[in-house]
């Protein structure tokens, strides 16, 4: 581990500004750099920062990785990303969520980004943009066949890491448990609703995450050009076998 300042475990609930919250589903050879990332982004908010890792069937060394961080560790049997995500809200001791996926790193800024859009009032919170950890043609056509489709059914929204009040997540009830693809789309969706009903913006912060190409690396960078039946799958949302080969097959991901 780094010098980075590390998450306290068991705070007092007035002073946690920030819980992270992160789905792991045997994630040793990515969840230390994320969770490095987290650490570096919290510096400006010591001790308000708490990181909750849920541990999804682990067989590997994610739960000792994880407690070596100090994080809140939570185990979990389902094969559904909603359930895994609201699982981790339930133990949040934050008035800010935060969602992070495992292989998946923060920018620097992320945190102190996200307290400057919540505290303008402007924002019911958002998503971010950011960068894939490499980039090629082969992975651009594939992102695009998986996004335009999306952006037909679920508008103009930006995902990857979640940033919103737990109280507006309660109020959209988290994210949708019959949702098993695409859940973070429909989740971004109802957010900017609700927050349209309260004058509020779905914001997005630039540059906030750099994304694994594990699923290229695996799958070759034009994967999504030969799988239609899978951006079908994306686009249901519904679809068990895909999204175990999706997030669950250790051999496929």
């Amino acid at each position: 581990m780094s010098e980075c300042t590390p998450f306290i475990k068991g705070i007092p609930n007035k002073d946690v500004k920030f819980s992270v919250i992160i789905p792991a589903h045997n994630e040793e050879n990515y969840i230390g750099e994320c969770l490095e990332s987290i650490a570096k982004a919290a510096q400006p908010f010591k001790n308000q920062v708490e990181v909750i890792v849920v541990l999804n069937r682990c067989t590997d060394r994610t739960e000792e990785i994880a407690q070596s961080y100090n994080c809140v560790t939570l185990k979990n049997e389902d094969k559904n990303l909603s359930k895994i995500r609201n699982a981790g809200a339930v133990l949040a001791k934050g008035e800010i969520l935060i969602t992070i996926d495992a292989d998946s790193r923060m920018t620097e800024h992320l945190l102190s980004e996200v307290e400057t859009h919540l505290a303008s009032n402007r924002y019911i919170g958002g998503g971010v943009n950011g960068d894939f950890e490499r980039m090629s043609l082969g992975i651009v056509v594939s992102t695009m066949l998986l996004i335009v489709p999306l952006l037909f059914k679920y508008g103009f929204i930006s995902v990857g890491v979640f940033w919103c009040y737990k109280k507006d997540y309660q109020a959209i009830n988290g994210f949708n448990e019959n949702m098993l693809m695409a859940e973070d789309a429909d989740f971004a969706k109802r957010l900017k609703e609700w927050g349209k009903k309260n004058g509020k913006k779905y914001g997005t912060i630039k540059n906030g995450m750099i994304t694994s190409c594990r699923r290229f690396d695996h799958h070759g960078d034009w994967m999504l050009l030969k799988r239609p039946d899978m951006i079908v799958a994306y686009i249901k949302g519904t679809n068990q076998k895909a999204a175990d080969e999706a997030y669950y097959d250790d051999q496929a991901r």
